[in-house]
């Protein structure tokens, strides 16, 4: 009897089920914990609730009790009542006319019907306990469904005081409470069977193994994920955002196509790349002598050794750039408009139209109730109502953001940290490779130049940097957002997201906007340098000829590749590593005595913030590859492949390696899309200021057709009328150090100033002023032309589907219609029966 219900999601008796289970570990010396429990169970139990305990002799460990718990049939109608759960009351009969033209090719990427369609699609209504006839109720135990059943008794867990009636203090309430002081150790819903393999139990529905089969598996990667399973099983919260990471994937595709066609266009033209020819010949790149990039350890130098760094910057900084910067413009906004449109078909499909007055009205944290002393009376439902005074709400959300500037100034602190280190350190290794010329280094010599070597390095710690502040902020950010006291768990997530993503934002993507708006732009000029803060020995980093599109490339590569490659690991090796470690004594064990709730209880908690670990992660991706990508095309491919990986890394990690997590609903991604949409509007005016002020292609283009010295449309002479001319006698410096001519008297900086030989020496000359007009009138115009498209596309692009809104509109007159004909049809056996009775009592008269 005991090996047939260890396994199992059922009571000893095999009929009831458990809907949630309790542990703990019994201390003895600790009498408060003991009746702290004692009186939670009794409460639990006097609102209506089924509790089995099972003694710590049958655990593997010895020590763990666990307390399984059951709603039975009228505390989940009496809840589902209260919280307007909407339920079945009759078959949908509004017929799908939507057809895929060319479906057949799409076989390859398909599910089984029952896998992608679990049930069939019902009209529903908010369920009414006292109408409960009125609903396609055929089993009162399997009615609800297992997620509905563990979001009903997680509300009144989260709601039960663990005190008694004559104590009063209404602060002890919650199973979350318990949890933080110790009293339990775990409260989890359970999986339904073993992922591996379908339940032994015939009244299992075994769904966790299906979606092991056919959606965690890896080699799933190419087929459609089953997101109505994905919602009955985990809810449409989880389920909002695995379509929403499947959408991004899709859409991640058009843009990685094109990204790949511009960065093989940069590949192609390799050989037409005139400035990078004149840079590696010895005839022009090999007799131009270029000014000491540093002030102690730096020689002079010849253009000639940057020959690579020129070739590979061609790669990224093209024609094509300006094309694929503003087709990423346009393609952030179909991809936000497109994502609106398939939020508003899933709310449809999974019930959740209505979905935003009722979280605002029924789920109220339970932390704000017992926070919250204050009572006022409530407009609408006319009830005392708990509320924060405005002072205080006031009060906490100035000292929150305080809190969140003193740590954003805290990174930018540590950004200033990494560009001194890049400044001290540019001078070491140019000295180390001039020094170490016939050693080793010969090597890689030619490829690695000392500004390469700074960029990769302080890159590298940068990325450290940003791991380590996240780890101490997310502690910092659910805090103050604790100390905020929001009123729904909708307001808290969402202040919450704007904290953490501030944070974010800076954290990840500062060292990306100094490279490339603030490096090489403050440098001033031989014998006039500008320097970091003031009189210090530290002077501003120049960009190379090539440019400094080439840095800001592998600061990208190295911080997005770092961070998805860091995340992966994370997400999926360290759970699995944590549960074989925590399983290890039950491994030993007969699988038949191994119980389904110690197996899950031997697993992670997914925690109510492991969703929003997941959504930031990919919104700072979403930023990487919109934000910047004008400096590398091939940033959608790359998060193509990862987003690849990550759905079925997400999927796998969650069904097997943490608890079922609560089911919870949600319409739509929250305050994510509004984040999204203002990373979309910024991303048009980074790219533009990119593609004028860090690449080089507004010089080149105005050299082209304005400074041009002879009469072919080429870009012959490019460097040197790129490079301006100082004269080294006017520094007041030693000449016996120059070693690379036996006289030197000129060498050549980038920038564009007028000769020392000429009245305004080493002022800026027009060709600056031409090219600086082009920029701006650039940027202007780029900004304008994408913005223009973007509303024009938002605007023909409706939010909700036309099939959508009319099925919806339908549907709610026919759910009045048929609710209308019920109470008709129920007044009509009312008043039957009601003149049946007086007829029958004047019969019995009669006879009598």
């Amino acid at each position: 009897q005991i090996i047939k219900f260890k396994d199992s999601v059922f009571f000893r008796d095999g009929v009831r089920r458990i809907d949630f289970v309790l542990s703990y570990i019994d201390d003895k010396d600790d009498q408060r914990k003991q009746e702290r429990r004692r009186v939670y169970e009794s409460n639990l139990q006097k609102v209506g609730l089924e509790l089995e305990t099972e003694d710590k002799t049958e655990s593997e460990d010895g020590k763990t009790y666990f307390v399984k718990i059951h709603a039975p049939w009228e505390v989940l109608a009496t809840y589902a009542d209260v919280l307007k759960i909407k339920v079945p009351f009759k078959v949908n009969d509004i017929p799908d006319n939507s057809e895929i033209p060319m479906n057949w090719l799409s076989t390859p990427f398909r599910l089984p019907g029952h896998i992608m369609n679990p049930e069939p699609d019902y009209f529903t209504a908010p369920f009414n306990k006292s109408k409960s006839d009125f609903f396609l109720i055929e089993d009162k135990e399997t009615f609800f469904p297992p997620s509905t059943r563990n979001r009903i008794v997680y509300y009144i867990l989260a709601r039960c005081p663990y005190f008694k009636d004559e104590c009063g203090d209404r602060d002890k309430k919650g199973i979350k409470r318990l949890l933080n002081n110790g009293t339990y150790t775990a409260a989890f819903p359970l999986h339904d069977s073993r992922y591996w393999t379908k339940s032994k139990d015939p009244n299992c529905e075994s769904e966790r193994f299906s979606l092991y089969k056919y959606w965690a598996k890896f080699f799933c990667f190419f087929k459609e994920q089953p997101l109505n399973l994905v919602r009955k099983y985990y809810g449409e919260k989880i389920g909002i955002y695995f379509a929403w990471l499947g959408f991004y994937t899709e859409m991640l595709f058009f843009a990685a196509v094109v990204g790949t066609i511009c960065f093989v266009y940069g590949f192609l033209t390799y050989d037409d790349n005139e400035w990078s020819k004149e840079i590696c010949s010895e005839e022009i790149g090999g007799n131009i002598v270029m000014c000491p990039l540093c002030d102690q350890k730096c020689t002079y130098w010849r253009l000639n050794i940057t020959c690579n760094s020129s070739w590979q910057s061609h790669l990224f900084d093209n024609v094509a750039t300006v094309f694929f910067a503003i087709f990423m413009g346009i393609w952030v906004t179909l991809f936000l408009e497109f994502w609106k449109r398939r939020q508003a078909r899933l709310e449809y499909e999974w019930d959740l139209v209505d979905f935003e007055e009722e979280q605002q009205q029924l789920q109220l944290r339970p932390e704000y109730e017992t926070k919250c002393t204050n009572r006022k009376l409530n407009r609408i439902t006319q009830e005392m109502e708990p509320y924060l005074p405005i002072t205080s709400k006031c009060a906490r959300i100035c000292l929150s953001g305080a809190t969140v500037l003193l740590w954003i100034s805290l990174i930018i602190a540590c950004i200033i940290g990494v560009i001194a280190y890049r400044l001290a350190v540019y001078a070491s290794f140019a000295s180390i490779m001039k020094n170490n010329t016939a050693t080793n280094l010969d090597v890689v010599a030619p490829y690695v130049t000392p500004q390469l070597a700074t960029s990769v390095t302080a890159s590298c710690i940068n990325f450290v940097i940003i791991m380590i502040l996240n780890l101490l902020y997310e502690r910092v950010a659910i805090k103050i957002t604790d100390m905020e006291i929001p009123k729904t768990h909708v307001e808290y997530e969402n202040k919450l997201t704007v904290k953490m993503f501030l944070f974010q934002f800076v954290n990840y993507y500062s060292s990306c906007f100094y490279v490339a708006f603030f490096k090489g732009k403050f440098v001033g000029y031989p014998g006039n340098y500008t320097y970091m803060f003031g009189s210090s020995k530290l002077r501003n980093e120049e960009c190379e000829p090539g440019g400094c599109l080439i840095e800001l490339t592998t600061q990208l590569v190295i911080v997005m590749t770092g961070k998805q490659v860091w995340g992966n690991i994370q997400e999926a090796l360290v759970p699995w590593l944590m549960n074989w470690w925590g399983s290890r004594k039950a491994r030993s064990h007969p699988e038949s005595l191994y119980s389904r709730w110690e197996q899950d209880y031997d697993l992670q908690g997914f925690g109510q913030l492991g969703l929003f670990y997941e959504y930031l992660e990919m919104v700072i991706q979403f930023g990487f590859i919109t934000l910047f990508v004008a400096s590398f095309p091939l940033a959608p491919l790359l998060a193509l492949i990862n987003n690849i990986i990550e759905v079925r890394v997400d999927a796998w990690k969650l069904t097997t390696q943490f608890r079922r997590p609560v089911a919870a609903k949600a319409h739509s991604i929250g305050a994510w899309e509004e984040i999204l949409g203002g990373m979309a509007v910024l991303s048009v005016v980074t790219n533009a200021f990119i593609v004028a002020f860090t690449s080089d292609m507004i010089p080149r283009l105005v050299y082209m057709y304005a400074y041009r010295t002879h009469d072919e449309l080429n870009m012959k002479g490019y460097i040197n009328n790129s490079l301006s001319v100082f004269n080294i006698s006017h520094l007041f410096k030693n000449l016996q150090e120059i070693k690379i001519r036996d006289v030197l008297l000129l060498c050549r900086y980038r920038d564009y100033r007028y000769p020392p030989d000429d009245k305004k020496r080493y002022e800026h000359n027009m060709q600056f002023w031409h090219i600086l007009a082009a920029k701006l009138a650039f940027i202007i115009i780029m900004e304008h032309v994408v913005f223009m498209v973007k509303f024009f596309v938002a605007w023909m692009i409706p939010d909700v589907p036309s099939d959508v809104r009319a099925r919806v509109k339908r549907e709610r007159y026919l759910v009045q219609e048929y609710l209308h004909n019920y109470e008709v049809e129920k007044l009509k056996i009312q008043l039957s029966q009601n003149i049946f009775q007086p007829q029958k009592q004047q019969l019995v008269h009669v006879e009598c």
